[in-house]
């Protein structure tokens, strides 16, 4: 649904100051591209831009993405920490941007880029990390945005046997919606936010709509043949599993990845798994083919139904962050359960 062309501010728990927005969503394209300042509530910290920013550069994939689907790769001059390769659609536009890192990039090398404003996905990938991390690049004068799905933006505390943190607070794509919202804003675009949120919900709609897969059950392995990483309650795997009516097995965590042993894996017996075939090379069990490997051949993982049955659903590592790429999960997920009959149309 767009928003008022109307309107001088967009509250979704933040404050977002459009100065003089006035007229059609074009027209609130052409004033913001001319230099109004916007001010936006940004994780606890205020960021202000008094024009479009023509040098970004994003640290992580997921913020690449909606950057890019928002038609800004004419301005961006870096990109770094991915999992897996670009969404197809936006490969062209993609191919053009410097690739600064595949992994987390230093702080100098992002600096060499001559950015004049830097986003991120996770608080963890910028500078030294956190709210210090986005300190450094503020003494620089170098503006940051932090994606609104970051557990740390929601004021979650970080769990001592989960780097990821814990989330009590469920993801959903309301969060996605806002940062493409907060970031089109930034940048002057405004319509091509609201045409790629609308995109995104008739795509929701679309796959989940016709499922009701109530009854079954699922598991969501992200990497790790030996102590693996799955999915907790309340991640972008929680949003995919409510979106097609199924449950988590491990719905009872708030780790957003916690490290299960496979004997509980395999005493929960889930009805399918959710596989992440990752094109990064860190640990054991990132490829798909280690994953399937091991699962049919470890004696405890090969007794589950799901591995007998081989009712592996392939998604990509991006698609179970919290980003545009949930979508992508929630029609993989659904199309999975209903080719295999364990979905019933919703009534």
């Amino acid at each position: 649904m767009r928003i008022s062309a109307t309107r001088c501010a967009i509250t979704l728990a933040a404050t977002l100051v459009l100065a003089g927005c006035t007229g059609s969503d074009s027209d609130t394209d052409e004033a913001a591209a001319t230099g109004d300042t916007v001010t936006i509530d940004n994780c606890g910290r205020t960021v202000s831009v008094e024009s479009p920013p023509q040098r970004v550069v994003s640290l992580n994939q997921a913020s690449t993405e909606i950057l890019l689907s928002l038609g800004l790769a004419d301005r961006m001059v870096g990109t770094a920490t991915w999992t897996d390769p670009v969404r197809e659609n936006l490969a062209d536009a993609n191919a053009a941007v410097p690739r600064l890192a595949d992994n987390k990039p230093s702080l100098e090398t992002v600096l060499e880029a001559n950015p004049d404003f830097v986003t991120a996905s996770f608080g963890s990938s910028i500078g030294d990390g956190g709210a210090e991390g986005r300190d450094q690049y503020e003494k620089l004068g170098v503006p940051t945005y932090l994606s609104p799905t970051d557990n740390g933006c929601n004021g979650e505390v970080s769990s001592a046997s989960n780097a990821d943190g814990a989330r009590t607070t469920p993801y959903t794509m309301d969060s996605v919606y806002r940062e493409i919202r907060e970031l089109a804003a930034i940048f002057g675009v405004d319509e091509r936010g609201e045409d790629l949120i609308d995109e995104l919900e008739g795509r929701v709609r679309a796959a989940s709509e016709p499922v009701n897969a109530t009854g079954v059950t699922l598991a969501y392995w992200f990497a790790d043949t030996q102590t693996p990483y799955m999915a907790g309650c309340c991640g972008s795997s929680g949003a995919i599993t409510t979106a097609v009516g199924a449950t988590n097995v491990f719905a009872d965590t708030t780790d957003e990845w916690p490290q299960v042993p496979w004997e509980t894996v395999a005493d929960r017996d889930p009805t399918a798994l959710v596989l992440a075939d990752l094109s990064r090379r860190s640990v054991d069990g990132d490829a798909l083919d280690s994953k399937i490997a091991f699962l049919e051949s470890d004696p405890v993982t090969a007794q589950m139904q799901a591995v007998r049955d081989r009712r592996y659903i392939i998604v990509n590592g991006a698609d179970m962050n919290p980003t545009i790429r949930t979508v992508d999960g929630i029609e993989k997920v659904a199309a999975a359960l209903q080719k295999w009959n364990l979905a019933t149309p919703q009534s």
